[in-house]
């Protein structure tokens, strides 16, 4: 009797994980397309190359609570890196490369960033 409740248990159990499967299967190929487009609506791009030693522009701007996203290019012959103590981040950029930069929501404020192998190429993100 033990054998056949046990039994009983184990086809409810079953049962349950393939509609759960079956559902996930659906959902996923979806997933990544829903998450783009949220994701694409909310980021704000912004560009910046170093060249010479000097960020061009000097200044950026964003919108207060949206994620940023920081396309840099290195236009200088040698490596650089973009570093910011203020947004707690920093990337090394090859020579002729592009690199992204996610940066999170922020604040109003000012927030200084720096090439780290070139103290006197300076920059800010100004979040109004």
């Amino acid at each position: 009797m033990a054998e056949i409740r046990l039994a009983g248990m184990v086809n409810r159990i079953c049962a349950f994980d393939r509609r759960h499967f079956l559902s996930f299967l659906l959902i996923s190929p979806a997933l990544p397309l829903l998450v783009s487009v949220a994701r694409g609506e909310d980021t704000v791009a912004l560009s910046l190359t170093i060249k010479d030693r000097q960020f061009d522009p000097a200044e950026l701007h964003a919108p207060p609570g949206r994620a940023i996203e920081i396309h840099v290019k290195n236009l200088n012959p040698i490596v650089s890196e973009f570093e910011s103590s203020d947004l707690h981040l920093e990337k090394i950029i090859p020579v002729g490369k592009e690199a992204v930069i996610r940066v999170r929501p922020q604040q109003p404020g000012r927030y200084n960033f720096f090439d780290d192998f070139h103290r006197e190429t300076q920059g800010v993100l100004v979040v109004p």
